[in-house]
């Protein structure tokens, strides 16, 4: 199913829809379909334009962040869990050290608890989920990232065989079951959290949603916006991903992120 979900989604990210669009409508040209040809250049130009020129991504992000605020904590938390996916794996195997992407936020969130509740096990889940397998994963590079960030990597937990979130899930369900930890907090992008909420309840795992790494204001409308046709494309490919996602693990019985 890994290698299964990398594929779909090359195919099915919009960039790439609108590539296929316009492949398929040269190829009707040639065949001597016009009408089809058209209507296949019209679909690449529509997908184009609305990833493009519209808020259509950070406002479709938007919906999916606002399903779970930030609580108020009444006690310390005894864990956390901090889900991987912010180092960039192959920039960091080239360049070494520790280089992060957008997604740092949830590392950087997961440090400032750490120092705020010393006693709290920090458990880090995320493997290698490249095509290759030759990187070491987020949970491998975590200890000397929280080292450098004041916190004693001997409190950190590493899982470092998921490569997805639902493997996140299972790999995680053990070590929980292993240190004695439960109700943890769990951290990740506030977009992914319905999902990932949803699959560790139906796992049967109590956790507390912290979310971090925002990437809509919170204030976004649907309209035009031809100011940052670069960052459209990125944040309407991230929904397009996580929207996707959730589709899936609906008609998969997995869970129902968007459920009550």
């Amino acid at each position: 199913m890994f290698v299964t979900g990398k594929v779909l989604w090359i195919v099915a990210q919009p960039l790439t829809l609108a590539l296929i669009c316009k492949v398929l409508a040269f190829l009707a040209l040639l065949l001597g379909r016009r009408v089809l040809a058209g209507f296949l250049s019209l679909m690449a130009g529509t997908i184009l334009f609305m990833v493009l020129f519209t808020s259509i991504g950070a406002w479709s992000l938007q919906a999916l962040e606002a399903r779970y605020p930030r609580p108020t904590l009444a006690t310390p938390p005894a864990c956390m869990i901090v889900l991987g996916g912010a180092f960039d794996l192959e920039v960091t195997a080239g360049r070494g050290g520790m280089e992060m992407n957008q997604a740092a936020d949830r590392f950087i969130e997961a440090a400032r608890l750490a120092r705020l509740y010393p006693e709290a096990k920090i458990l880090v889940s995320g493997g290698d989920g490249s095509f290759s397998g030759d990187y070491k994963g987020d949970a491998d590079l975590s200890p000397a990232y929280f080292e450098a960030m004041g916190v004693d990597p001997s409190r950190i937990i590493r899982e470092t065989a998921s490569r997805n979130t639902a493997e996140n899930v299972g790999e995680t369900k053990a070590l929980l079951a292993a240190n004695g930890l439960s109700d943890c907090l769990l951290i990740t992008s506030a977009y992914h959290m319905p999902r990932a909420k949803a699959l560790f309840d139906q796992a049967g795992l109590a956790t507390v949603p912290w979310s971090s790494d925002y990437r809509a204001s919170g204030r976004v409308e649907l309209r035009l916006d031809f100011t940052q046709p670069s960052l459209n494309a990125q944040l309407a490919s991230t929904a397009a991903r996580e929207w996707g996602a959730i589709l899936v693990a609906r008609l998969r019985g997995q869970a129902d992120p968007l459920a009550p």
